[in-house]
C-alpha cells in the first residue's frame, strides 16, 4: 500500500494525541481504567482506518499492486466489523440493563445504593381520647338496649332478646353489667380507664351477637297456641298504635297488657319492667298515638 498522503498522516496524529490527552485526564481524575472500553476503542480505530485507506485507495486513484490487495482489504474490514459487533450488541445490553435497575430503585425510595429511610412510629392514643370515645359507644348501647326494653312490640318480636335463659342474652347481660359497674363520669386514670374499654369493648359484642341469635329464633320456641296469643297481642298494639280514636287505643292497650300479662305469668314470654310501665301508661290514655 502507498503511504498516505501528509495531510491524512496529520490528522491521525493529532487523533492519537488527543486522546492520550483525554485518558491522562480521567487518570488523573481518579476514574478507573476500563480496559474493555479500550479494547473496543482499538477495535474502532482499526475500522476507521481501514476503511479511510480504502477510500483513498479508491478515490485518490492510488495505483495497488494487484487487485487481489484490495479485496483483502475489504475482507479484513468486514472481519473486524463482525468481531466488534457482538461486543458493542453486549455492551449496549449491559447498558439498558443497568439503567433499568437504577430506576427501579429509585421508584422504590431513595437513591441508587441508599436504603429508604423507615416508617416514623406513630404516636400512641392519649388514654383519655380513648376512654372518651368508648364511653361515647357505651352511651349508644344503653339507649339501643333501653329502647328495646321499653317497647313491648320489640319484645314481642324478638322475645329471646329478653330471656336470660338464652346463652347469649346471659352474656350480654353480664358484659353490659360489667361495663355499667366501670363506667364513670370522670376520666379515672390508671389502670381503671383501660379496664372500661375492654368492658365495653366485650359488651358491643356481646349484644350483636345476643341480637343476631333473637333475630333467628323468633317466635320458634313457642308452641302454636303461644304464637297465635303472641301475634293477637301485635295485632291489639298496632290497633292502638294506628288508631285516631282515644277511646279505641286506650281499650287496644288495655287488652294488649292482659294478654301480655298471662304470657309473662306462664313464662312463655318475659316482659321486662320498663315495657311493663309503657304498656300501663298508655292504658291510662298517658301515651299520644
Amino acid at each position: 500500500m502507498p503511504p498516505f498522503p501528509p495531510a491524512y498522516a496529520a490528522a491521525f496524529a493529532d487523533g492519537r494525541r488527543l486522546r492520550e490527552e483525554a485518558h491522562r485526564r480521567r487518570r488523573v481524575a481518579g476514574r478507573p481504567y476500563d480496559h474493555r472500553h479500550h479494547a473496543r476503542g482499538r477495535v474502532v480505530f482499526a475500522l476507521v482506518a481501514v476503511l479511510v485507506a480504502l477510500t483513498i485507495a479508491s478515490d485518490g486513484g492510488v495505483l495497488l499492486i494487484g487487485g487481489g490487495m484490495l479485496i483483502g482489504l475489504a475482507t479484513i474490514a468486514w472481519i473486524l466489523v463482525l468481531l466488534a459487533s457482538p461486543m458493542l450488541v453486549v455492551a449496549g445490553i449491559v447498558i439498558a440493563v443497568t439503567k433499568s435497575q437504577r430506576r427501579s430503585r429509585l421508584r422504590r425510595g431513595g437513591a441508587a445504593g441508599t436504603a429508604p429511610l423507615p416508617a416514623r412510629p406513630a404516636a400512641p392514643p392519649r388514654p383519655d381520647l380513648v376512654w372518651a370515645h368508648a364511653r361515647r359507644r357505651f352511651d349508644a348501647l344503653r339507649s339501643a338496649y333501653a329502647a328495646y326494653e321499653c317497647d313491648p312490640m320489640a319484645v314481642l318480636r324478638l322475645p329471646a332478646l329478653a330471656d336470660v335463659t338464652v346463652p347469649s342474652t346471659a352474656r350480654f347481660v353480664d358484659a353490659f353489667a360489667e361495663a355499667q359497674a366501670l363506667d364513670t363520669d370522670a376520666f379515672p386514670g390508671g389502670t381503671h380507664a383501660p379496664a372500661f374499654v375492654a368492658a365495653v369493648d366485650r359488651a358491643e359484642r356481646a349484644w350483636h351477637a345476643a341480637r343476631q341469635a333473637a333475630e333467628r329464633i323468633r317466635l320458634s320456641g313457642l308452641s302454636p297456641a303461644e304464637r297465635a296469643t303472641v301475634e293477637r297481642v301485635i295485632k291489639l298494639l298496632t290497633t292502638a298504635r294506628d288508631s285516631d280514636n282515644d277511646a279505641e287505643r286506650t281499650a287496644a292497650y288495655s287488652r294488649a297488657r292482659s294478654e301480655l300479662a298471662k304470657l309473662d305469668k306462664a313464662g312463655v314470654i318475659h316482659v321486662p319492667l320498663p315495657a311493663t310501665a309503657a304498656l300501663d301508661a298508655a292504658a291510662r290514655g298517658a301515651l299520644p298515638a
